[in-house]
């Protein structure tokens, strides 16, 4: 075996990068579940690159320029790592080849680290240009064997990406229909709100329901394919960060007492929502923070519950719903603010601000869905006289 393979180092170091980006490719692309393991390549990519890609869009003053920039990220980062993975595997064979003592022959040059190179990029590409021939049994069968990985990586990167781009636009689907039900940012008061009306406790039973499906396909996914919670929303006031604290702050208020509510409903969709807070926060290492400040002051709290009874829906009160509203709060919001943090987004108020218009009444010139129904009818009348 030693006069077949000259160089062993630089053959067993390409063994080791290919082992490690096949390993790499297998548990970020194929298979379906959390991987524990503390070293793996695309984590250090991501680890790395995230942290750069923050500093450098923290220096643009412009904050829709960053909103853009940072809604780039994922789509780049998951094409950068394909590529990453890519040269790993050229480079790793490219090292075999050499390892083997250059066994090629290429037409007008002697055969080289470089001509090992690449006759490894014609072959993963399946090129086949035919200048650089293996003339040694080892080289061959490495010709073989990176000509089919290089088929399989791109048959499941082909498979990989509509996956992506599905369960992308499958967890949108629901933020976009949050929007005319919770306001733009969501918030749990508004949620109420919009739901205090006749039957509205059955609406609001069924739309707990389909968020607790919603949170626990956001947790297969995204504990599957973490690069997913780096792809954000279609709108800038929008996040499934945001939606995730909204139901979870409904389902609270609704757990501490509103008459004739859903609070069996709301105690399933709590638990699944709070489990995917807590363990996505263990996918990217981000351990719960205090929050800086109370996102729900006693004054809010006190809207909430006036709001509510100005629309016939009691909200209970007393030391003792404030202190279970706190201990729920607890359970999830430093996990939520800390993915928050980590990925560049907020979380979303208990109730707004102020009296703001929703993305479904605005349209991208800056003009309100009413104003533009006034034009349209200014303008037919117009045309009818």
């Amino acid at each position: 075996m030693p006069h077949m393979i000259p160089a062993p180092g630089a053959f067993a170091l390409g063994v080791a990068i290919f082992l490690i980006v096949v390993w790499d490719a297998f548990e970020a692309v194929i298979l379906p579940r959390r991987v524990t393991r503390r070293f793996r390549l695309a984590r250090l990519f991501y680890k790395t690159s995230w942290r750069s890609w923050k500093f450098v869009t923290r220096l643009v003053p412009s904050r829709k320029t960053r909103e853009a920039l940072l809604g780039f990220y994922g789509p780049i980062s998951l094409l950068i790592l394909v590529g990453v993975w890519a040269v790993g595997l050229v480079f790793s064979f490219g090292l075999m080849q050499y390892g083997a003592g250059s066994a090629v022959v290429m037409t007008g040059a002697q055969p080289s680290f470089l001509t090992d190179l690449y006759l490894s990029g014609t072959t993963f590409f399946t090129l086949g240009l035919g200048d650089v021939v293996p003339h040694s049994a080892i080289a061959r069968a490495l010709v073989v064997t990176e000509a089919g990985f290089g088929f399989g990586f791109l048959a499941a990167i082909i498979g990989y990406l509509p996956f992506i781009y599905g369960s992308f636009s499958k967890r949108e689907v629901n933020i976009s229909l949050l929007d005319s039900r919770a306001g733009t940012p969501p918030t749990a008061g508004e949620l109420l709100r919009r739901h205090a009306y006749p039957h509205g406790n059955e609406a609001l039973r069924e739309l707990l329901k389909d968020w607790e499906f919603w949170a626990a396909e956001l947790m297969e996914s995204h504990l599957s394919y973490p690069v997913l919670a780096f792809f954000r929303s279609q709108h800038d006031n929008q996040s499934w960060i945001a939606a995730l604290t909204a139901i979870l702050d409904t389902c609270a208020l609704v757990k501490v007492g509103i008459e004739d509510a859903c609070q069996r409903q709301a105690d399933l969709t709590f638990a699944i929502a709070r489990h995917a807070a807590v363990d996505l926060s263990q996918v990217f290492k981000t351990p719960p923070r205090a929050l800086p400040h109370n996102r729900l002051p006693a004054e809010d709290l006190r809207r909430i519950r006036d709001t509510l009874a100005q629309h016939g829906t009691k909200l209970q009160d007393g030391p003792e719903a404030d202190r279970k509203i706190t201990e729920l709060r607890n359970m999830y919001e430093p996990y939520l603010y800390a993915l928050a943090d980590y990925l560049n987004q907020s979380l979303p108020p208990w109730i707004p601000a102020k009296k703001g218009k929703d993305n479904w009444q605005t349209t991208a010139w800056g003009r309100s869905a009413g104003l533009i129904e006034k034009e349209a009818a200014a303008i037919a009348s117009e045309e009818h006289f």
